[in-house]
């Protein structure tokens, strides 16, 4: 029997080689669609959840959405409604692209954190160790309206990685700071914030970045930053890659993300929504303003922002998030470790944060507090959400993922964020 079992194993490897290797990889079907009931969703209860996106669009409260439940890598649900462009009336698909804003951070983090575990970098090293116009970096003292200028006071540390992560290095968001001297002082210096049709690099933007003030010392506070598009120039640095290669060839090809993009190529161009916002009660497609609603279409397609500048399907996000759930894995290609995943997702800035949610190195993620507080998921949820009303969440213990995405700015009255979020979690069914 022993001689019998190690001459099947010697013809196996005959065959193929490369089986002990293959045998021992998990891998996980990519995204499918499946009936609810084959994975614990109530059908009943999604006509309800449906219902109630129907109903904020005959209210008006939204021009149009793209929404998306997957339970154990299957999509559930996965809708169109609406107007995709106020002027021609065009109407949304599921295959619709939307500007992520935001929602790019996550993306971001990823990339550094697939360098972090190739021992290319330390979560607490200071980043002017790669990028030295951040060497001694100095905090906002006084500040005069007059003329913008100001004086400045040495922060009592150096910005490390984790902070630009975690959004606790000083640095502003120009703007749509909270801050208005802040506003003013990157604004004069010229700092793209979200994106651009200009022609310029990031190299070029985060070292006029580097000089400017800090809101505060490296690691004191939580302030919303330009923190990863830092971090954008550092995966040029580190890995030798222009940051938008770095991400199709190491993040979007593997996992089949062919609709994520920093710029549309033209045969997908027509299928970005517009940015709309309602005007005397009736949704028009919105004007340029401090960024050109245009990109990302068209410009010198030269500015990769590694906080706000891609552009994605609800199908692809979702694909992204499933690899998480999975524990860094989908469709036998493995993005990060399953122990890498645990350390973004604890609390990484301790009491900075209270309440529902602590923030890790991605990620916001829902504390017992937030379960408490009910209709946002279980313990370790996690989410954010993007600057042109785009929303996602995944629930590891559940196993589920929702997206919901919407293209307006400058609106009130969209009650379908947290109505959505909600009914997600009443699906379940097992």
């Amino acid at each position: 029997m022993k001689n019998l079992l190690l001459f099947t194993i010697g013809l196996l490897l005959i065959i193929n080689p490369g089986w002990t290797q293959t045998a021992s990889i998990k891998k996980s079907p990519p995204l499918s669609e499946a009936a609810p009931q084959s994975v614990g969703i109530s059908p009943e209860r999604l006509k309800k959840l449906d219902a109630m996106l129907e109903e904020a669009l005959q209210n008006d409260e939204i021009p149009g959405l793209v929404a998306l439940v997957a339970r154990n890598g299957k999509i559930v649900y996965h809708a169109a409604k609406g107007k995709a462009d106020a002027e021609d009336g065009k109407a949304m698909s599921k295959d619709a692209i939307f500007r992520i804003a935001s929602q790019t951070k996550a993306i971001t983090s990823t990339a550094v954190m697939m360098l972090w575990e190739e021992g290319k970098i330390r979560l607490d090293d200071p980043i002017s160790k790669w990028i030295p116009e951040f060497k001694s970096p100095q905090v906002l003292q006084d500040f005069r309206y007059a003329d913008t200028t100001y004086t400045t006071r040495p922060a009592n540390k150096e910005i490390t990685i984790r902070h630009l992560l975690t959004h606790t290095s000083g640095l502003g968001y120009g703007v749509i700071d909270g801050d208005e001297r802040m506003k003013m002082i990157y604004q004069k210096a010229g700092i793209v914030d979200l994106y651009t049709t200009e022609h310029i690099s990031i190299a070029e933007n985060i070292k006029k970045l580097a000089i400017l003030p800090l809101h505060h010392n490296p690691g004191e506070k939580y302030t919303y930053s330009e923190g990863l598009d830092v971090l954008g120039y550092l995966i040029e640095i580190v890995s030798g890659m222009p940051f938008d290669q770095f991400l199709r060839k190491r993040l979007f090809d593997p996992l089949g993300m062919n609709d994520t993009w920093f710029y549309l190529p033209d045969a997908k161009a027509s299928r970005l929504v517009k940015v709309q916002r309602k005007v005397d009660g009736q949704w028009e497609n919105f004007p340029v303003t401090f960024y050109d609603p245009q990109y990302p279409i068209t410009g010198a397609k030269s500015f990769f922002s590694g906080g706000a500048g891609l552009s994605s399907t609800a199908k692809d996000y979702a694909t992204f998030l499933q690899m998480y759930l999975n524990g860094g894995e989908l469709n036998g290609v493995r993005i990060l470790s399953r122990k890498t995943i645990e350390t973004m997702m604890e609390n990484q800035i301790g009491d900075l944060w209270s309440g529902a949610k602590h923030y890790g190195l991605a990620f916001g993620v829902v504390t017992p507090d937030g379960v408490a507080e009910g209709g946002i998921g279980s313990e370790g949820t996690f989410d954010w959400g993007g600057y042109f009303n785009t929303q996602y969440f995944a629930d590891p213990q559940e196993k589920i993922i929702g997206i919901l995405l919407k293209q307006t700015s400058q609106t009130s009255g969209d009650q379908t964020g947290w109505k959505f979020r909600q009914m997600v979690f009443t699906l379940l069914d097992d």
